[in-house]
């Protein structure tokens, strides 16, 4: 679990795309993101494909999720590299498991994302 210390230096040290109108809801947000990332398979380069990767994750999440979230819980990850939404992940996506959100209280905390996920169109396959 990613501490709220290290999402805090984290915060600071990221380089967003966007200077302004940073917004993080939730630390939970950040832990999301990583959770799913960390699913992905990695690639030696980053893609030149562009995905609403945000909104991905917040399907499976099952929560709101911020662009800067998802750039945070990139810079976080040892594996990750690149710049939103062109991190080092495969195009053909992997469905997390849903135990990744078991110890992040947020996670499936707000109506309708998990509705509007369609992992059968998203993912090439599961966790």
């Amino acid at each position: 679990m990613l501490s709220t210390e290290a999402i805090a230096t984290a915060k600071l040290e990221t380089r967003y795309i966007t200077k302004v109108d940073i917004h993080h809801e939730s630390d939970d947000c950040i832990r999301i993101a990583y959770q799913w990332l960390d699913a992905q398979t990695k690639i030696q380069g980053a893609t030149k494909k562009s995905r609403p990767l945000k909104h991905i994750i917040e399907a499976w999440g099952g929560r709101y999720v911020s662009q800067n979230d998802v750039e945070v819980a990139a810079h976080m990850h040892p594996d990750v590299f690149g710049s939103y939404p062109h991190f080092n992940i495969a195009s053909r996506l992997v469905e997390p498991s849903a135990t990744r959100l078991d110890d992040i209280a947020e996670a499936n905390t707000q109506l309708g994302y998990r509705e509007r996920s369609k992992p059968e169109k998203t993912y090439s396959s599961k966790e």
